[in-house]
């Protein structure tokens, strides 16, 4: 039976926050502490949370960032956080930003020699270009993220889109493919939710129902979802479309949908923090819109595909790894014209949808319980590399420092030789030469 082990996780969000990473975070705590050991996990202070997890949470200093991202940064050198985490027994720390979570990870490291994983889950380029308006800043936000990438011992992306991108940021290490799991069990919303959901939203029986479920802004790639609706039902495609989720661009979006008239066929629920609740929409959709290159892994992808819910997806982006087109999932190109025959498509003919998305349920699928199981793994490997590294460096030190106490004593062993010889020269008898020699001493010495 394998030790269990002490996990420290870090990021910069956390529920209450909502987004992919901190859901990623949130269910790597709870199946290592469920299946491998104890998590602890590191993030910043929000405004009156409670943390009622079956691990440990440990919040430090932040200070609001932006009220238009509603994220708050945390404060790395809180002596209080530190002393807290020093004292947890940690075997592994694994952080999911590269930037204030990795700089408390790299202090931790100095202070419990223990080493650190670092999973790349977004385009940070991108995100420091939208939310950083001066070049000088952006240039040093991407130098304070490869400087803290490259300090990690082991580089981690959730799909090889994310890695070619993290390539073009200039990092030049190694990394390895350790993609995310959903928390969703493989099963829909059992049949009389989903007839209660039809009747309250007034979906007719010939209405496709499609799906966006993500934060609301335009990166998402969610103008392309509106204008294939907007041509697709132009052409005569009856369908509703359901907009799951927040975000500062949700105005802008839902004007959007009514310039283009489609309006009266969208909803917006808002965000769902309700799994369960959650499940029901996918469940409820014909088919998930999710044309997005901005995504690194779409864990929603899965999500939907646990309900047996096909997705659109752009060919060639990270969304789509691992997608045959009509097989599993299906892919358009980066526009509105091939979304609305997408669209249209999957109005006409609903059944295949159905076993498309039988499809996805089979071969997408991946359970958190798996990908953690996978990663622990490797953290196992990663701890026994580091510890044989760390020896090798032990020894390489005490190696050097035994080349250099060698020296010392050749050359005292040298001098004692050269006088052992002088004072056999100077007839003063192999007798006394032999006792200077053991002794190392002359009449100059004394």
């Amino acid at each position: 039976m394998e030790k269990e082990m002490t996990v420290c996780l870090l990021n910069d969000s956390f529920p209450p926050t909502i987004d992919g990473v901190a859901n990623a975070t949130l269910n790597y705590a709870r199946c290592i502490q469920k299946s491998h050991g104890r998590a602890v996990v590191a993030t910043p202070w929000y405004p009156g949370v409670k943390d009622d997890y079956p691990f440990r949470v440990i919040r430090y200093a932040s200070a609001a960032i932006t009220k238009r991202l509603g994220y708050r940064g945390g404060i790395p050198f809180d002596p209080r956080m530190q002393y807290f985490l020093a004292h947890q027994n940690v075997d592994i720390i694994h952080t999911h930003c590269p930037f204030m979570s990795t700089v408390v990870a790299r202090i931790l490291r100095y202070n419990t020699g223990a080493p650190v994983v670092f999973t790349y889950h977004t385009k940070f380029d991108v995100d420091i270009e939208k939310r950083v308006a001066l070049n000088p800043v952006r240039n040093a936000s991407l130098r304070l993220l490869l400087n803290n990438i490259n300090a990690c011992d082991e580089v981690w992306v959730v799909s090889r889109g994310a890695g070619e991108n993290l390539k073009s940021l200039g990092y030049q290490g190694d990394y390895i493919v350790m993609e995310n799991g959903v928390d969703f069990e493989k099963r829909r919303t059992d049949e009389q939710t989903l007839s209660g959901m039809r009747e309250a939203y007034h979906i007719a029986p010939d209405e496709t129902v499609f799906l966006f479920v993500g934060r609301m802004m335009w990166y998402k790639g969610v103008r392309i979802s509106i204008d294939g609706l907007a041509k697709a039902k132009a052409a005569g495609a009856k369908c509703r479309m359901f907009f799951v989720g927040d975000g500062a661009d949700r105005p802008e979006i839902e004007a959007y949908c009514e310039k283009a008239g489609i309006r009266e066929e969208t909803v917006f629920t808002g965000a769902i923090q309700d799994r369960e609740k959650l499940r029901s929409y996918f469940s409820l959709a014909d088919c998930f819109l999710f044309p997005s290159t901005y995504d690194t892994n779409g864990i929603v992808v899965r999500e939907a595909a646990a309900c047996q819910c096909p997705s659109v997806l752009v060919r060639g982006s990270c969304a789509a790894e691992g997608i045959t087109d009509g097989r599993n999932g299906i892919l358009i190109e980066e526009n509105g014209d091939s979304m609305a025959e997408a669209v249209a498509a999957a109005c006409r003919d609903r059944d295949r949808l159905r076993e498309i998305g039988r499809h996805a349920a089979d071969e997408i699928y991946l359970s958190w319980d798996d990908a953690v199981a996978k990663a622990v793994r490797r953290y196992r490997t990663v701890i026994e590399r580091y510890t044989r590294e760390k020896r090798s460096r032990l020894l390489e030190n005490e190696m050097r420092e035994l080349k250099v106490e060698f020296e010392k004593r050749k050359n005292l062993y040298i001098r004692r030789y050269y006088r052992f010889g002088r004072q056999l020269i100077e007839g003063k008898g192999p007798r006394l030469a032999l006792k200077l020699l053991s002794s190392g001493k002359d009449k100059k010495d004394e």
